[in-house]
Parts: C-alpha cells; structure tokens; sequence
C-alpha cells in the first residue's frame, strides 16, 4: 500500500501548479518520513471550481464512525484506498469520488521481504524526471468538529493500484503485496482535478499505470524508528548479500547502483 512518505520542497508544489490559491494553508515544514498512521497534516491540491491548495489530516474519518472509540479502532484503514473501490457502487469511497484531491510527494517508502534477512528491505521511490510525484487521492470533511476551533477538519486517502513491475518486486510481501500508489502523469493530474467527471472518465484515470521505467529507487535505513526528519532518511544505504530485484546475485557494500 502507501502509507509513508516524503516531500521535501513545498514550493515544487507552487512550480507544477503556478495558478494555485491558498485556502487556510499553514506553512509546511519539509519532511523526508511521515507515517500515515500518525494521521499527519498535509498538503493536498484541490479544484472546487479553481485549484487550491490547502493541509488536511491523512486519514479519511468517514461519517459511519459515529466514536472516539470507532475512529480509532478503523481510520488507520482508510488512510489507503484500492483504486478499484472508486467505481464499486457499493463501496465507501464511490460515494465519494467526485471529491478527488492530488497528494503531493517527492517520494515514498516501500518494503522488500527477502528470503534469508530477517527484517524487510526499506526502498526509497521517486520519479526519475520529475522532482515532485503527485498521487490521486480522495477528500472528504470529518464530521466531528476541531474541538478548539468548531472546524469541520478536511482528511484525504491516498489511491493505490495494482503494482507494476518494479513495484511488484519490491512490495513483494504482507496482506497489501504488489500494490503501488496511483501516481499519475501530468495529463492524468490535470484530468483528475477536473470537476464534473463522470465514471467513465474516473475510471479512465484510475487504469493509469506509472511506467517502471520513469522510476528510480534505492535502498535506505529502516524508516519507522525515532530519527531526526532530515535528508539522511532517504541516503542510499546498502545491504550485504542482497539479491537485486531480478534475483540474480547478491549486491555487497559499495556496489548499490
């Protein structure tokens, strides 16, 4: 699935999209790791008639979770949504596929089970061409109000897709192997954000699949454990004996790429 990533330069976001306005948008602060289960604040793109952009919470609160104690036990499963639940009438999230967003990212994280290592294999992920990634997403409004503000908070989901073949190698393990985040070209963003899309064209955008070429990605750190959020998260760091993602031969320290 996806559930950590980085963006590292807010102002990509202003590049790709230079006709953006600011709803109640807070300075973000750069971020090599944020974990989706921690519910962070984050920037999402949004064109309710004009773009915008502005921070929701990760994680969708759908209005079925009526208690504190029913947000916590099921929102750490709506922080992903499966591309193919959008057109599934009798889905959550086709309810609410007109309310698309694009989430930005200048990469994300992923893991590799490989036979004789203990641990999985953290990879970082990025676009080779491009410096800012951009996942279609959902939003919804939670209906429970910011207890300070009387705010209804905005909150987003993340799509994923089936992986494709690079992906497929590297989330290659656990209940959500071989999936992918539904990165899109910029076509496909711009068609996403576009109002009044019917099924048809949703589901045109939802069968875009990230060419394994336009990916580059290397292998890091473990990522889920106290570290100071800065670029070291994503340097390169290599493993002795492991196998490369074709499984043919071991890479040793100092031969990563």
């Amino acid at each position: 699935m996806c559930y950590d990533l980085a963006l590292s330069d807010i102002k990509l976001v202003y590049t790709r999209f230079p006709e953006l306005k600011d709803g109640p948008f807070a300075p973000f602060q750069p971020t090599f790791h944020k974990i989706a289960q921690s519910y962070p604040k984050w920037p999402v793109v949004l064109n309710p008639g004009e773009k915008k952009l502005q921070t929701f919470e990760w994680g969708v609160i759908p209005n079925y979770m009526r208690t504190p104690e029913e947000i916590t036990k099921g929102r750490k499963y709506m922080v992903n949504a499966r591309s193919e639940k959008v057109t599934d009438p009798k889905a959550y999230w086709h309810k609410i596929r007109h309310q698309r967003c694009l989430v930005p990212a200048t990469g994300f994280f992923e893991h590799r089970e490989v036979p004789g290592f203990k641990n999985k294999i953290p990879y970082f992920i990025h676009t080779k061409d491009q410096p800012l990634l951009l996942i279609a997403g959902l939003y919804t409004y939670s209906h429970i109000p910011n207890p300070e503000t009387g705010e209804l908070p905005g909150t987003f989901t993340v799509l994923t897709r089936a992986a494709n073949e690079v992906m497929s190698k590297i989330h290659n393990g656990g209940d959500n192997a071989g999936r992918m985040p539904l990165m899109l070209n910029e076509a496909m963003q711009e068609k996403w954000l576009s109002p009044g899309l019917n099924d048809a064209d949703i589901a045109s955008v939802l069968q875009y699949e990230e060419p394994p070429s336009n990916l580059e990605y290397w292998t890091v750190n473990p990522v889920r454990r106290p570290q100071a959020d800065d670029f070291h998260i994503i340097e390169p760091r290599a493993y002795d004996n492991l196998p490369d993602l074709d499984g043919k031969g071991a890479r040793s320290q100092g031969s990563l790429f």
